[in-house]
């Protein structure tokens, strides 16, 4: 009799079965690194100066639909204007030490905070590798407070994965302490994250200001959610943003249609990290982040609203390993764990 073929083992035939060329190429002038998937364009790590932090801008499906918000990089029309520090993707924090990164808005924009801003500085490339099926890219970051002083050391390897209908990104962050200790307040805004499409939001009737036609923001009285289908699923079985924000899980999609292709995003944490499983900052407008420090603002996974306030003591290190799922077409709950399976694996290796 025939053995039968394992789920695992039928996704895992299906990412092998393609194995593309990625390539990336530095273009010093720009500040940027690019990532090709069989010479066509994956995704950028850059480092503009007009940024406060490092991006990876835009992302794109393995058909090389933009599944990223434009704004305020471009703008695009039907796209919501809020929130000008959502770029993309991005690695950040709301609160270390009294300093507030992930508010920090880019040069031409305001915003108001309670705490000064702080930025992060990408430092240096330390080496690049590309190659059949991934590509890799080590670069470091310096977290710089509001008075001028380094506060972290961030030291980081991009892996960047294609197969046919798949794209990942794995980014394995190492965050190292100067001379004092590096104290991650509890606070909802963080760590990983990705601003999405406006199709991939989910559907809202509230007020919002949007991009016109003629690229000025424009107040919009009740939203035409025409498709916008965006639905969120997490480990746990929660659907929703209602469901999912602040609750915590090992993993998170997001799904839906973008110009007419099914996309199914995920993050993924991941069982070495000192917080695992991680809280998830899931916004309906947008906004899908994992948070592993923000305890205290995030009362479904902490009923008892303990702060946690991370610490990483002066002269130490902690490193903090993520995945980025991007699948062209649907994925169930079965076939998004074994996706996840395969990321252990890969980690294990």
């Amino acid at each position: 009799m025939k053995k039968p073929v394992s789920l695992l083992a039928l996704v895992l035939a299906a990412t092998c079965a393609h194995a593309a060329e990625v390539k990336l190429v530095e273009q010093a002038d720009k500040k940027q690194v690019d990532v090709l998937v069989d010479g066509q364009p994956f995704t950028s790590y850059v480092f503009w100066a007009d940024q406060k932090k490092p991006l990876l801008s835009p992302l794109r499906t393995a058909s090389g639909n933009i599944f990223t918000r434009g704004f305020p990089l471009e703008k695009v029309a039907g796209e919501r204007t809020d929130h000008p520090h959502h770029i993309s993707s991005w690695f950040n924090y709301g609160n270390v030490n009294g300093t507030d990164f992930w508010n920090s808005p880019p040069e031409g924009y305001s915003r108001d905070s309670k705490i000064p801003y702080g930025n992060i500085k990408h430092k240096a490339i330390l080496a690049m590798k590309s190659g059949e099926g991934v590509a890799s890219l080590k670069v470091s970051s310096d977290w710089i407070l509001a008075d001028g002083s380094k506060v972290l050391q961030q030291d980081e390897t991009l892996v960047f994965r294609a197969a046919k209908d798949l794209r990942i990104i794995d980014r394995i962050v190492t965050l190292t302490a100067q001379d004092k200790d590096a104290v991650f307040k509890d606070s909802k805004e963080g760590v990983i994250a990705i601003r999405v499409t406006r199709s991939l939001e989910e559907p809202s009737e509230k007020a919002e200001i949007f991009t016109d036609a003629a690229g000025k923001p424009t107040a919009v009285a009740k939203l035409d959610n025409t498709g916008v289908n965006g639905v969120y699923l997490s480990s746990e079985g929660k659907v929703g943003e209602k469901e999912g924000w602040s609750t915590r899980a090992k993993w998170m999609t997001l799904s839906g249609n973008v110009k007419g292709e099914d996309v199914c995003i995920g993050i993924f944490d991941h069982p070495k990290n000192s917080t695992f499983p991680t809280y998830w900052h899931n916004r309906g407008y947008g906004l899908f982040a994992a948070n592993p420090f923000g305890a205290k603002d995030f009362p479904k996974g902490n009923p008892s609203k303990t702060a946690l306030n991370f610490t990483i003591k002066a002269g130490k290190s902690e490193t903090f390993r993520f995945r980025i799922l991007i699948h062209s077409g649907k994925l169930t709950k079965e076939e998004t764990e074994a996706q996840y399976q395969q990321w252990l694996k890969d980690q294990a290796e």
